[in-house]
This record gives C-alpha cells, sequence and structure tokens, in this order.
C-alpha cells in the first residue's frame, strides 16, 4: 500500500483540486451546476489552487471574494442551491483529500472546508431576502 503524504505546496494543491473537480463535474447532481456556472475550467481550476494555496499553505495568492461569487452562482440557479449541495460538495472533497493526502495539512483541508460551506450557504441564504 502506498504511503500517502501531506499537502506541502502548490503543486499538490493543483492536483488535488484538479482530481476533486474532475468528481464535481461528473456528479449528478453537482455537475450541472459547475459546469453551467465555469466557461474557462483552466482559469477556474487555478483560481481555486490560489485560494486553497492561500488557505492551507499561508501562501497569499488569492484574490477573490467566494461570498460574492456563490451569492451570483445561487442567484444564477434560481436561490435552488441548498445545504445538500454543500454536503455532496464536502463529501466528494474529503473523498479526495483522504486519497492522494494524510497528515495535519490534509486534516486542515476537510476543516476549512466544512466550515467554508457553512459560512458561504449561510452568506447565500441572507442575500436571497
Amino acid at each position: 500500500m502506498k504511503q500517502l503524504k501531506d499537502i506541502a505546496n502548490r503543486n499538490d494543491v493543483h492536483l488535488l483540486v484538479s482530481k476533486f473537480y474532475i468528481k464535481v463535474r461528473k456528479e449528478p447532481v453537482l455537475g450541472p451546476i459547475f459546469n453551467r456556472a465555469i466557461q474557462d475550467w483552466p482559469a477556474h481550476l487555478n483560481h481555486i489552487t490560489d485560494f486553497w494555496e492561500t488557505s492551507l499553505l499561508m501562501v497569499n495568492n488569492y484574490d477573490g471574494n467566494p461570498v460574492t461569487a456563490h451569492q451570483k452562482l445561487d442567484q444564477a440557479e434560481n436561490h435552488t442551491i441548498e445545504m445538500y449541495h454543500f454536503g455532496l460538495w464536502i463529501n466528494l472533497w474529503k473523498e479526495t483529500v483522504y486519497e492522494l493526502y494524510k497528515g495535519e495539512i490534509a486534516d486542515l483541508a476537510i476543516r476549512r472546508a466544512k466550515n467554508m460551506a457553512s459560512i458561504l450557504f449561510i452568506k447565500m441564504f441572507e442575500a436571497r431576502s
């Protein structure tokens, strides 16, 4: 059995993000939403790699606002995004993290994703009223 290492650098983060979004795009509920929303997948993967590299490795590469992006997505989807969608997202994220990595940063990636999902959903819901 292969010994897994921890997430250590941008290449590790990019691999995680890339493999994760392959799964997301194929997932029957999430796939159509993401495939409608994202026109330029290479640019999106790079942007999300920036986000996670900043979040996990404290490298300040990210320039964006996830709250606003998800509020716009929810609006484009006629306010149909629910916590269920975030649950599917988290399960795929966890699965992908633990397929590829093991360690403190991998565990942090799971915790940050759970926290982020809760915050993003609350902010999306608040923007509906």
